[in-house]
């Protein structure tokens, strides 16, 4: 009896560990699937919640499995000065360095100005953080919304629009 045991029970610790290991997500960009499983349907900013715009919504996963997400959202209900500089979330449980300045783990509003700025804002629309954005021009269709990856790194776009983004 003791011979079955030891070899079933080192068989049921070998299939955990490979479950396990399975379930562990590699880093990079998240599928659409793993979108549609950590995307929020609204988000509150402002004391509003607005609808996320899933389709212009993207993401990608940290080497220790943390994510960031960012998406674009319905501002059409907020005050037009608030919905010209406020048009996504921004969802990070990493600190981030955005064109060499240092966001902290946290979830925050951001918007790409036209005067070519990229500014991000605690949920009470309070500017945290605001950086020259970059704009591509030679880019031939550009979307809403996308992050590429970027040589150890990540470009978060709006259009043509784009800042850099590194995991610190």
């Amino acid at each position: 009896m003791k011979p079955c045991f030891g070899v079933c029970l080192g068989g049921i610790l070998l299939l955990a560990s490979l479950l396990s290991s399975a379930q562990q997500a590699k880093p990079g960009m998240l599928s659409a699937e793993e979108l549609k499983k950590v995307v929020p349907s609204t988000y509150f900013f402002r004391g509003q919640s607005g609808a996320v715009q899933f389709r212009n919504s993207a993401g990608f996963r940290g080497q220790d499995g943390k994510l960031v997400l960012a998406g674009f959202v319905d501002t059409s209900g907020y005050a037009a000065d608030l919905a010209e500089k406020y048009q996504g979330f921004l969802i990070t449980e990493l600190k981030l360095d955005i064109e060499g300045s240092e966001l902290p783990a946290g979830e925050y509003g951001f918007g790409f100005s036209k005067d070519g700025k990229f500014v991000v804002m605690d949920v009470g629309a309070n500017d945290l953080l605001s950086v020259s954005s970059k704009r591509d021009e030679d880019l031939k269709r550009p979307v809403p919304l996308k992050i590429v990856e970027d040589r150890g790194g990540y470009k978060l776009y709006a259009g043509k629009n784009w800042v850099s983004v590194k995991v610190k």
